[in-house]
């Protein structure tokens, strides 16, 4: 009997979260130059206004049920903003149409509240489409939507925070080792180890003064790490879509989307089937290919 109950209370306790071994000095550098860096584009605070705003975007489109009547032109406008997807979204509906995405996002955003199902729920909405390298966009979809829909719920999840099946992201980049590039990191890449990646973010960027707007202080400041790494360490291909410039927050604007929109012209970053630019706000739905 007694032995039944330890068993019934060990499945119901929660898990425990991974113990991360993030480098201080890492994180400290990192912050300093983003403050350096975002100085003469407005300072940080206007990244942090800017990402306040997309998620405004994302939580009046989409949250709260709204998913339900997305349409197309919506969800266009926001996949401009969601820099993996624009490349390949625009295609992938003109071939398959609209509507089973929206329904699979709706499934997604079902029970949006808890997280406990947060780990099932993307990988149903990720395994409803074909697994291969030309629909790597659709996890940083599922990823992007939930964190933007609610930050304070759900940390960003994408794989350029950490994949842990290729081994790398920014976790990788602010590990306490003697060469990061060859650690292990015996980290999962579900919703447990990404909360407990923020938190130690957030405790971190508290420890620097920074008491307000939290989740998206943290999103800058990983894709400033990140960045960091493609400046550095990527490779000719990566920096090839990520272009070369002087600006030293063109890669940290482009890893959360917030180059998506020529501000003079409404043109967006998403390519649509046909090779044109979609405009932010425009009605024009993507031209299917009919099914032969």
């Amino acid at each position: 009997m007694f032995g039944l109950r330890r068993k019934q209370e060990a499945e119901s306790a929660p898990p425990e979260a991974p113990v991360l071994d993030l480098s201080g000095p890492t994180l400290r550098r990192a912050f300093e130059h983003l403050v350096v860096s975002a100085e003469p584009t407005g300072g940080v605070e206007r990244y942090v206004t800017a990402l306040s705003l997309k998620a405004s975007l994302f939580e009046e489109m989409l949250g709260k049920g709204r998913v339900a009547e997305l349409t197309e032109m919506e969800f266009l406008d926001l996949a401009a903003f969601i820099t993996p997807v624009r490349r390949k979204v625009g295609t992938y509906i003109g071939e398959n149409g609209f509507e089973a995405l929206r329904a699979r996002l709706e499934s997604l955003l079902a029970g949006w509240s808890d997280t406990k199902t947060a780990d099932r729920r993307l990988a149903d909405f990720v395994a409803r489409f074909p697994d291969d390298k030309a629909h790597r966009w659709v996890r940083d979809l599922g990823a992007e939507v939930m964190h933007f829909i609610s930050p304070d719920r759900y940390p960003l999840m994408c794989r350029w925070v950490w994949d842990a099946k290729v081994k790398t992201g920014v976790l990788r980049e602010i590990w306490f080792a003697d060469d990061v590039a060859t650690a292990k990191i015996p980290v999962a890449d579900d919703y447990l180890a990404f909360r407990t990646l923020a938190a130690e973010i957030e405790s971190f960027l508290t420890d620097q003064g920074v008491f307000r707007d939290l989740p998206f202080y943290t999103d800058l400041l990983m894709s400033h790490v990140y960045a960091d790494y493609i400046n550095d360490r990527g490779g000719s291909l990566m920096r090839a879509e990520f272009a070369t410039s002087s600006d030293p927050m063109l890669h940290t604007r482009r890893m959360l989307g917030l180059d998506a929109v020529d501000t003079e012209t409404g043109r967006t970053r998403l390519k649509l089937i046909d090779g044109t630019a979609h405009v932010l706000g425009t009605p024009k739905a993507i031209p299917h290919q009919e099914k032969t």
